[in-house]
Protein backbone atom coordinates (compact mmCIF):
# COMPACT_ATOMS: atom_id res chain seq x y z
CA UNK A 1 0.00 0.00 0.00
CA UNK A 2 1.23 3.80 -0.66
CA UNK A 3 -0.12 6.84 1.25
CA UNK A 4 0.66 9.94 -1.05
CA UNK A 5 -0.41 13.02 -0.80
CA UNK A 6 0.28 16.56 -2.96
CA UNK A 7 1.91 13.97 -5.65
CA UNK A 8 4.34 13.06 -2.81
CA UNK A 9 4.64 9.35 -1.26
CA UNK A 10 4.60 9.93 2.50
CA UNK A 11 4.26 6.19 3.02
CA UNK A 12 4.89 2.83 1.23
CA UNK A 13 4.16 -1.09 2.88
CA UNK A 14 3.09 -4.50 2.14
CA UNK A 15 2.35 -4.57 5.54
CA UNK A 16 -0.28 -2.32 6.87
CA UNK A 17 -3.12 -3.39 9.39
CA UNK A 18 -6.82 -2.34 8.19
CA UNK A 19 -9.14 -1.16 11.05
CA UNK A 20 -12.34 0.61 10.04
CA UNK A 21 -11.09 0.23 6.35
CA UNK A 22 -8.17 2.16 7.22
CA UNK A 23 -4.66 0.99 6.15
CA UNK A 24 -2.45 1.69 9.47
CA UNK A 25 0.87 1.94 8.36
CA UNK A 26 3.99 0.61 10.32
CA UNK A 27 6.11 3.42 11.74
CA UNK A 28 9.11 2.46 9.81
CA UNK A 29 7.77 2.67 6.36
CA UNK A 30 6.44 6.49 7.08
CA UNK A 31 8.56 9.30 5.97
CA UNK A 32 9.16 10.90 9.32
CA UNK A 33 10.79 14.04 7.53
CA UNK A 34 7.12 15.02 5.80
CA UNK A 35 5.20 15.33 9.17
CA UNK A 36 5.60 17.46 12.36
CA UNK A 37 3.82 17.27 15.32
CA UNK A 38 0.18 18.24 15.81
CA UNK A 39 -1.55 20.14 19.13
CA UNK A 40 -4.64 18.16 17.95
CA UNK A 41 -5.87 14.73 20.10
CA UNK A 42 -9.14 13.09 19.70
CA UNK A 43 -10.45 10.05 21.35
CA UNK A 44 -11.57 6.82 19.96
CA UNK A 45 -13.70 4.83 22.93
CA UNK A 46 -12.17 1.63 21.92
CA UNK A 47 -8.83 2.12 20.29
CA UNK A 48 -7.72 5.51 22.88
CA UNK A 49 -6.34 9.09 22.33
CA UNK A 50 -5.32 9.48 18.80
CA UNK A 51 -2.21 11.91 18.43
CA UNK A 52 -2.04 13.67 15.04
CA UNK A 53 0.18 14.78 12.76
CA UNK A 54 0.45 17.26 9.82
CA UNK A 55 1.95 16.34 6.84
CA UNK A 56 4.13 19.16 5.01
CA UNK A 57 5.32 18.60 1.38
CA UNK A 58 6.86 20.79 -0.87
CA UNK A 59 6.12 23.97 1.19
CA UNK A 60 2.05 23.10 1.84
CA UNK A 61 1.02 21.91 4.86
CA UNK A 62 -2.09 19.51 5.32
CA UNK A 63 -2.87 19.87 8.84
CA UNK A 64 -3.81 16.94 10.94
CA UNK A 65 -3.58 14.65 7.92
CA UNK A 66 -2.11 11.60 9.74
CA UNK A 67 -2.94 9.76 13.26
CA UNK A 68 -1.87 7.10 15.72
CA UNK A 69 -1.98 6.09 18.73
CA UNK A 70 1.02 5.56 20.98
CA UNK A 71 -0.63 4.51 23.80
CA UNK A 72 -3.75 2.27 22.06
CA UNK A 73 -6.26 0.42 24.69
CA UNK A 74 -5.88 -3.26 24.87
CA UNK A 75 -8.63 -4.38 22.44
CA UNK A 76 -6.27 -1.98 19.83
CA UNK A 77 -3.06 -3.38 21.06
CA UNK A 78 -4.33 -6.64 20.33
CA UNK A 79 -4.41 -5.43 16.90
CA UNK A 80 -0.82 -4.36 16.33
CA UNK A 81 -1.39 -0.76 15.32
CA UNK A 82 0.56 0.81 18.49
CA UNK A 83 2.11 3.92 17.06
CA UNK A 84 1.34 2.92 13.22
CA UNK A 85 -0.37 5.61 10.87
CA UNK A 86 -2.94 6.11 8.98
CA UNK A 87 -3.92 8.84 6.70
CA UNK A 88 -6.85 11.25 5.49
CA UNK A 89 -7.93 14.63 4.54
CA UNK A 90 -7.08 14.03 1.12
CA UNK A 91 -4.19 11.40 1.41
CA UNK A 92 -4.88 9.10 -1.25
CA UNK A 93 -3.86 5.44 -0.07
CA UNK A 94 -3.91 2.66 -2.94
CA UNK A 95 -2.11 -0.28 -4.15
Amino acid sequence: MKATWNGTVIAESDKTIIVENNHYFPPESVKANLLQDSETHTTCPWKGLAHYKDIVSDGEVNSDAAWYYPEPREAAERLGIKNYLAFWNGVEVSE
